[in-house]
């Protein structure tokens, strides 16, 4: 927060921070499920893989599976979630309180992902769960503004790097682009699985003036990264954090870009930046030692995402605090995320630009204002 000359302005707190209008990119919808909805939708369809049946207990055994430092052992837990979002009404309810629980928390746009080819288990077809999510989306956007709050949400369609299926699900994905999907995306691991083996399904997105991300640089490095922008054509970096291996940083403090890190920063390559989920999966060892306080002073396109709110406990709120915490951030620093964010979002020019203007700019500047007040309320 800029302060006057003899003004001093504490960094934000946690009441403001949830307040703060906050843009979300990278975040699954099948790692954000309520404890308590993956438990009650199990008993629904007989599910008896959990291992606990308490919401508190499932929700702390997610957390601590997802602890392990291995990216791997990380997507094993969605195994447990995958398996209670097989019918329309699971997927519908997931995707309502999902969109519930973003606005609860100050999220004014995101852009939600899922798999459609990991909910056909139960004989729905790609098409049904695309329209499933969707309807759920739309029905927790109407809760949240019946509960005062106001939040968009747009999916990303999502192919599995393992499988052989990116071609059909950018099909998928073009199909319902006016239909609350807004781009595509692959993930799963990344060792053995380079974006490049899905090539057709990128240069296809391509002819069809698409939107597309792609997770590189998480558990893998450089040439992930590489891959995925100059082969393949990516828009943004899901995660993308391993870019901090192009960074040289000298013991004075000078920094040097390499030419890879020159690119991403000079192209306004955006991060989808998820500190609390790199810190699971071993890509930082502490929120102090996460890079996205280097690239922020070095002001790459970074943002700040929850990934799996369920695996890693946490919110958009939980990491702007821990962010606030760590690094002395203030509003102005909060707000220039959450502008790169909205920036890089995959929906139209003059909507991006509405939202920045409308709603994110007017909510910083009242929260920003509040000092003022309480000086005066104080003084008087």
């Amino acid at each position: 927060m800029t302060s006057q000359p003899g003004q001093t302005t504490p960094p934000p707190s946690a009441d403001q921070i949830r307040r703060a209008p906050k843009v979300l990119l990278h975040d699954h919808l099948d790692g954000g499920l309520r404890p308590g909805t993956v438990a009650a939708l199990a008993r629904d369809a007989g599910y008896e893989g959990l291992p606990e049946s308490d919401p508190d207990k499932l929700g702390a055994w997610f957390r601590e599976a997802a602890d392990s430092g291995s990216l791997e052992r990380y997507l094993e837990t969605f195994a447990h979630t995958c398996a209670v979002m097989q019918s329309r009404d699971a997927l519908v309810r997931v995707a309502a309180e999902c969109a519930e629980d973003l606005a609860r928390d100050g999220v004014v746009y995101a852009e939600v992902r899922y798999a459609p080819e990991q909910h056909l288990e139960g004989g729905l077809t790609l098409e049904e769960v695309v329209e499933a999510v969707d309807e759920g989306f739309r029905e927790g956007e109407r809760r949240a503004r019946e509960d005062g709050h106001r939040i968009r949400v747009g999916s990303l369609l999502t192919a599995m790097r393992h499988a052989a299926r990116a071609l059909e699900i950018a099909e998928l994905a073009n199909a319902y682009r006016d239909s609350g999907v807004v781009g595509f995306d692959i993930a799963g691991a990344e060792a053995g699985y380079p974006p490049t083996r899905h090539l057709d399904a990128f240069e296809y997105l391509k002819r069809e003036n698409n939107h597309f991300t792609i997770h590189a640089g998480e558990a893998f490095g450089l040439p992930s990264i590489w891959q995925a922008l100059q082969w393949c054509g990516a828009d943004r970096l899901g995660h993308g954090v391993r870019i901090i291996d192009d960074i040289d940083v000298a013991e004075d403090g000078s920094v040097k870009l390499g030419r890879l890190a020159a690119y991403v920063r000079d192209k306004r390559i955006p991060l989808e930046l998820c500190p609390s989920s790199n810190l699971q999966t071993g890509a930082a060892a502490s929120y102090a030692e996460h890079p996205i306080g280097l690239l922020r002073r070095l002001h790459f396109r970074a943002t700040v995402n929850t990934d799996n709110r369920l695996m890693s406990g946490t919110t958009m709120s939980r990491e702007f605090g821990a962010l606030v915490e760590t690094f002395g951030y203030s509003l102005d620093d909060m707000q220039w995320f959450t502008v790169n964010a909205m920036k890089s979002a995959f929906i139209p020019f003059d909507e991006r630009l509405a939202m920045i203007n409308d709603v994110i700019k007017p909510g910083y500047a009242e929260l920003k204002s509040e000092w003022l007040f309480k000086q005066t309320s104080v003084t008087s």
